[in-house]
Order: C-alpha cells, then sequence, then structure tokens
C-alpha cells in the first residue's frame, strides 16, 4: 500500500514506539525521546510538528528501564538518571507519560529515591521542520526556510508562515519556574527528599495559522478525554467475546483496541459514524480501499464503521475528469491528504484518486451492509452513489468486458490495486508487465459488485436493475474465466498485460477471486489446491506469490511476504467454496503468527517456510497498527463460525468450522437487524443462537447448491439469483 510514488521508507522502525490517535500520531525512541534525522516525530494532519524531543537531567541523557504500554494513543517510558555525586547507584527515577492525539501532552515527573533533596537542571531539547509526511517517508526533506521559534511565558511556539502550519508548546501549571529560548525548555528544580517533581507538556497544533484545542487538556483528567471516552464506548457498546481459547483473545482483543485509535472522525459532519484511517505511521488518513476492506471485516464488531467510510467516500466521490489527481465522475478515491501545500506530496491536501478497485468494493460493502439488517435507510441514500461507481466501471475502466488500469500522469502509481508496488505484478520468469493491466482480482471485485446491486435493487422491487445487474455479473465472469484460466497451470493469471497477455505467475490474488465468487466451481479445486501448495503456503499464511516465480523474495514487500489482510480474505474464499479444511490451516497459521508478534499483526511479515524458522520473521518496516491487519483476525473468527446474515431475505447462517483443539467461544450482543444476538461455538459441536430478531430463519447447515455439483454454498446464492 504505497502512497502515490513514493515506494521507499526509512530505515527500521522495528525499535521505536508508535503511539496513535486519529490522524495522529508519534514515532519515538524506548526512553521517549524523539531524535533528528529519521522519521521519528510527533505529527499531526500529516504534517511532522515536532521533529525533536529530547530530555536531559544534569546534561545527561535518560536511560531507559521499561515502556509501559496502556491504549494504543498512551504510554508510559520509565527511566533512571546516572548517579547523583556521591551515589553508588542511581536515586532518580524519571517517568513520561505521554499521550498521543492532536499534538502531544507529556506528563512529567522526576521522583528522588533519596534522602537528601536533589538540585536538578532539566533541559528539553526541541526542534521542528514543519516536514510533510511524504517528505519524510521518502527520505526527501526540503527545508523551509521560514520555520521560526518564538519563546512565550508559557512555552515554545514553532511555525512556518509559508506552509501555514506549526505547533505551540505549554508548560503547565501556570507558573511552572522555566526558561524558554529557541529550541530549549529548562527547568531549575529541587525535586524533595523522598518526594517528587512534576510538569505538564501540551503540544498543541497550529493549522492555517489557527491553534487547535488539546484533545488530552493538562485541566482534565486523561480519563474524561474525548480519546479515552470514545474508547471506552467503542469497547463498551460492542460485542462481548470470551473463550476458553486465551491467545485468541489476546489477539481479538488488540485488534479491537487498534482499529477504535484508527476511527476518523470528520469535524464537518459530527453526527456521522467514524471512518477509519489505513495505518501507522505513514496511513493515518481515509483510504478507499484499505478503508473499504478494513470495515468490511470489522462488521462484525461495528457496522456504524462501514457506513462511516461509505458516507466519508461518498461525499468525495469524483464529480470530474482531473489527469493529475485521476479523478472522473463516479470513481472512489485511492486517498486523501492533508500534508502542506508545497510538500513533497504531489497531490497534498487533496484527493487522490490512483486506484482500480476501490471504485467496485465500494458498491460491494453497500450490499454487504445491507445484508446484516441495518442502517437501511442510510443503505438506500447512498443507492445513486453506488450507480455511479458502476458508471465509472462501464464509462472509464472497462474495456473488451473487463476492468483495466494505467495511471494518466508520471506523478501517478504505476500499479493500481493493492500490490501497488513498482514490481507488484511480474511475469513467471521476473519480468515486470507494464500497464495497462487487467488485474484478476478486481475483476472478482466487479462481479461482486454488480450482483451486490442486483440484490439491493430486488429489495427495492427495482426488477429492471436487478436483470441489468445480473446480466452484467454473468458477462464479467464468463470473460474472466475464458482469458485468465491457464489450462496448462491449472491456476488463473494475476491479470492481463496491455498486449492481452497473461501475467502468468502464481500468487495470492485467485484467493481473492474464490472471496468473489467469480471462479467456476469445476476449477475450485486447482485453486485451492495450489493455494495450499508448499510454494505457497508457509505454515503461517499463504505468500503474495509462490516460491517458484521468477521474482520470488520471501523480504520482498509484494513479491513473496505474507499479508494478514491477504490471507484473511483467501480463507474467506477456501471457507466460501466448501473448503473448510484448507480454511482452517490458513486461519490457524495467522493466529499462530499473531501470537508470535504479542497479539498485533503487523502489515506484512516474511514469507520464510515454518520448517526454515520456528518464528516468523518480520518485515523491517512493516506498519503497526494497521487497520486491514487488525480486522483481519475479527474476519477470521466471522468465517471459522461460517457466520453468514442475509437479513433481507430472512435468514441467518452459523455453521461453525473451527480447528481441532480451537476450544469455546461465545459472542454476546453481536448487532444483527436491530437485535443483538448472543452465538455460542465449540469445536464438533452444533451452534447455539439467542435473541435472534423476530421472523429471522436460524440455519445451520450450509445451503444446498444450486444447480448441482456445485460445493460452494454462498456462491450459489449469487447464481441463485443469476437463474431468477
Amino acid at each position: 500500500m504505497n502512497a502515490w510514488t513514493f515506494e521507499g521508507q526509512p530505515d527500521a522502525l522495528r525499535d521505536t514506539i508508535t503511539l496513535v490517535e486519529g490522524s495522529s500520531f508519534c514515532l519515538s525512541q524506548r526512553c521517549g525521546d524523539i531524535v533528528p534525522g529519521g522519521a521519528q516525530g510527533v505529527y499531526h494532519s500529516d504534517t511532522r510538528l515536532l521533529s525533536r524531543w529530547s530530555l536531559r537531567v544534569d546534561d545527561h541523557p535518560v536511560e531507559p528501564l521499561h515502556v509501559l504500554p496502556a491504549e494504543p494513543y498512551h504510554a508510559t517510558f520509565v527511566g533512571k538518571t546516572p548517579p547523583r555525586p556521591g551515589q553508588p547507584e542511581s536515586t532518580l527515577l524519571v517517568v513520561r507519560d505521554r499521550y498521543v492525539g492532536g499534538g502531544l501532552r507529556e506528563d512529567l515527573v522526576v521522583r528522588n529515591l533519596s534522602q537528601e533533596a536533589a538540585g536538578c537542571v532539566i533541559t528539553l531539547h526541541v526542534d521542528s521542520d514543519v516536514a510533510d509526511l511524504f517528505e519524510v517517508k521518502a527520505d526527501r526533506i526540503r527545508p523551509v526556510a521560514d520555520v521560526e521559534m518564538t519563546p512565550r511565558d508559557t512555552g515554545l511556539e514553532v511555525f512556518s508562515a509559508l506552509r501555514e502550519r506549526g505547533a505551540r508548546i505549554v508548560v503547565e501549571p501556570a507558573g511552572t519556574p522555566m526558561v524558554p529560548a529557541p529550541g530549549l525548555l529548562t527547568f531549575q528544580v529541587v525535586v524533595p527528599a523522598r518526594g517528587e517533581w512534576r510538569t505538564t507538556l501540551e503540544v498543541n497544533p497550529i493549522v492555517q495559522g489557527t491553534e487547535l484545542s488539546a484533545w488530552f487538556p493538562a485541566a482534565h483528567s486523561t480519563e474524561h478525554a474525548e480519546p479515552a471516552r470514545r474508547l471506552a464506548e467503542w469497547t463498551r457498546n460492542g460485542p462481548r467475546l470470551t473463550s476458553s481459547n486465551t491467545g485468541l483473545l489476546q489477539v481479538m482483543n488488540r485488534s479491537r483496541e487498534d482499529l477504535g485509535s484508527l476511527r476518523l472522525f470528520d469535524p464537518d459532519h459530527p453526527d456521522d459514524p467514524p471512518a477509519v484511517a489505513a495505518g501507522a505511521p505513514w496511513y493515518m488518513t481515509l483510504f478507499g480501499r484499505d478503508s473499504l476492506l478494513t470495515s468490511w471485516m470489522a462488521l462484525p464488531l461495528d457496522q456504524s464503521l462501514a457506513l462511516g467510510t461509505l458516507r466519508r467516500l461518498a461525499r468525495l466521490q469524483g464529480t470530474k475528469v482531473d489527469p493529475l489527481s485521476e479523478e472522473e465522475p463516479g470513481k472512489i478515491l485511492h486517498e486523501l491528504r492533508f500534508g502542506s501545500q508545497d510538500g513533497g506530496s504531489p497531490y497534498a491536501s487533496q484527493a487522490y484518486y490512483g486506484s482500480v478497485d476501490a471504485t467496485p468494493l465500494f458498491v460491494m460493502l453497500l450490499g454487504e451492509l445491507s445484508r446484516w439488517g441495518l442502517h437501511i435507510g442510510a443503505v438506500g441514500e447512498l443507492l445513486p452513489h453506488a450507480d455511479a461507481a458502476l458508471g465509472w466501471i462501464e464509462d472509464h475502466g472497462m474495456a473488451d468486458g473487463l476492468l483495466w488500469y494505467r495511471r494518466k500522469t508520471d506523478r501517478g502509481l504505476l500499479n493500481q490495486g493493492w500490490k501497488d508496488s513498482f514490481d507488484g505484478n511480474t511475469f513467471s520468469d521476473g519480468t515486470i508487465a507494464r500497464p495497462p493491466i487487467a488485474l484478476a482480482e478486481a475483476q472478482g471485485y466487479v462481479y461482486a459488485a454488480y450482483l451486490a446491486r442486483a440484490h439491493l435493487a430486488r429489495e427495492q422491487g427495482d426488477e429492471v436493475t436487478k436483470r441489468r445487474c445480473v446480466e452484467r455479473a454473468a458477462a464479467v465472469r464468463d470473460v474472466f474465466n475464458e482469458r485468465f484460466w491457464l489450462p496448462d497451470r491449472g491456476y488463473y493469471a494475476l491479470g492481463l498485460d496491455g498486449q492481452g497477455r497473461p501475467i502468468d505467475s502464481l500468487g495470492s490474488n485467485m484467493g481473492h477471486c474464490l472471496w468473489s465468487g467469480i471462479v467456476t466451481e469445476d476449477r475450485a479445486d486447482q485453486v485451492a489446491a495450489h493455494l495450499l501448495s508448499p510454494e505457497m503456503f508457509t505454515g503461517y499464511g499463504v505468500r503474495t506469490l509462490a516460491s517458484s516465480m521468477g521474482a520470488y523474495n520471501p523480504m520482498s514487500y509484494h513479491n513473496g511476504s505474507v499479508w494478514p489482510h491477504d490471507n484473511a480474505i483467501v480463507a474467506a474464499g477456501l471457507m466460501r467454496y466448501g473448503y473448510a479444511e484448507e480454511c482452517r490451516r490458513v486461519a490457524a497459521g495467522l493466529m499462530d503468527a499473531a501470537q508470535a508478534f504479542g497479539g498485533r499483526l503487523p502489515e506484512l511479515f516474511c514469507g520464510y517456510g515454518r520448517d526454515e524458522f520456528a518464528l516468523p520473521i518480520p518485515y523491517p518496516t512493516s506498519c503497526s497498527p494497521q487497520a486491514w491487519a487488525a480486522a483481519a483476525p475479527i474476519h477470521l473468527l466471522r468465517v471459522l463460525l461460517r457466520l453468514d446474515p442475509w437479513i433481507q431475505y430472512g435468514k441467518l447462517w452459523v455453521v461453525p468450522e473451527l480447528p481441532v483443539g480451537f476450544g469455546r467461544v461465545t459472542i454476546e450482543d453481536l448487532q444483527v437487524g436491530g437485535s443483538r444476538i448472543t452465538i455460542e461455538a465449540y469445536d464438533g459441536r452444533p451452534p447455539v443462537v439467542s435473541g435472534l430478531p423476530p421472523g429471522i430463519e436460524l440455519l445451520t447447515e450450509p445451503r444446498p447448491p444450486v444447480g448441482g455439483g456445485s460445493r460452494s454454498d454462498m456462491a450459489s446464492r449469487d447464481y441463485g439469483l443469476a437463474a431468477q
């Protein structure tokens, strides 16, 4: 998920501490210091507010002891100073309690464990380059000539008139002994014997010349701050999971917490539910593809996240033709940014639309949200946007019955599917495929989008639209299966290049095709076998590219690595076509990887086999927390439960396929059709479901296939619609 044309990332972030809340985040050392020269800093709305934040006691750095993680936006850094004169051991403990959101709040405490008062000079070195996020990410920072740091009675103020951005650093409480100077705050203090000295520092963003209010103001308890109240409400109102599987609980709790911190609230529409950012550190903004897939996978946790994402994307849907931003009427954006007007990004402070798959995914998610039986009125309000999206597919994206992409200028993304690095699409000999390209998974998304719109039309009694969408879905499915299938290989090509040649590498893309239902049943056996083959399956997950391919590199971004969200989709596709055992293997491997990473799945990890290394090998610059990685375990649990609501048809399927030894799973207060239900599942036993909405039939056996010979219970429902 590289943003626009910037595919590099700064050096390894694995030893940094990341705190995140909404569009704000902080990267620091384990001692709490932010040091210049790399990616560390305090960021808000795609601007680095602070590039240095280094604490010294008597001109000595603080030695880190431990980092105590709490909420995603909060951590406590515990350290010590060198021994005082005449003391054999350190007697000063330094605690930095940090909260990130709309800037930063840091509660600084120095505790004296000695029986004698300690006189200290505490200095905080501060700097800011007011750099655009993309400048930092690409390691191409352009110095801003007019950045000024001005001492104030309350602290410091840094500001760039050219970029209209900066920050005000406020020392609380008022009257704290402090000497401000450009780049330096100095405190001369006496820490009582067996006592402590404390102060609070606020860093408030200045955007377009206006200082923003602190999200964690020093005058109030942090428990009552807006981010804390939102996270508490998110936890309180969502479903409750209990299980005898402690590893599952650890992973799911981490996922819930991370997704809560990545929610984006639109200040211009305060009554709307939130959308979701793609992830930290580089993607703390709205992404079309990422936000849509994340909110899809998070549906069992919170359906309003999907609604908020759909509404936000609908407001930003393309209305005109603009080659620079790649906007076209009906197109759903790739990415929204808020950087400085002269920053390193070619599309700073605006939307960029270079994505081939966000538009059909928008229609798919709207249809999926409808199936849960919530927000019915809102779904109807969004139908014109779904029709505009399908209009873009037909008028601007399709040729020869397939959806293609090619960037409009040399400033756009070369590849515009989810594997969007420059070498994300290669032939089996390693040759890079050049656009225009028709991706396999994008055709599946178009197929599913048409069927989703057909179901929505059926609900409204719109027979004309239903029939038209069914016919177009069938046409896409026919062309796809004719042109992408490689009979001598037994799998689907990654895509077609501009000359119509199949891009013949073996990759995970065809797992997405299972998920969308575009694969014909007679080929599903071979597809499933390839996905679980030694060339593809590492034991922890399915590789993006098979080890037998010319471009394979287990340490690459898209050519052999393992992506959790990709695997959650593959697992769902396997289960959709009835390959329960194969699905369980993928799900179990990914959950093992999650526990190896401390409960939090990263954006991706290296594609080495489990037989080669006992633990998954981290990808050095993987983003964490990453939204669709955080949502992947939630989707996996839904897939293993075969939880499939079709409330508009009066049915709810719950057909658990839990792995042996998975343990008991109970989900309470799961919102379905306006009611809160409870699901109890135990491997090898029938599920128990209570609290169903009136008129909803519970089905605990897969739906019989339509047309005979099909192993696909979910896909058969699509085919059943097509047959009407």
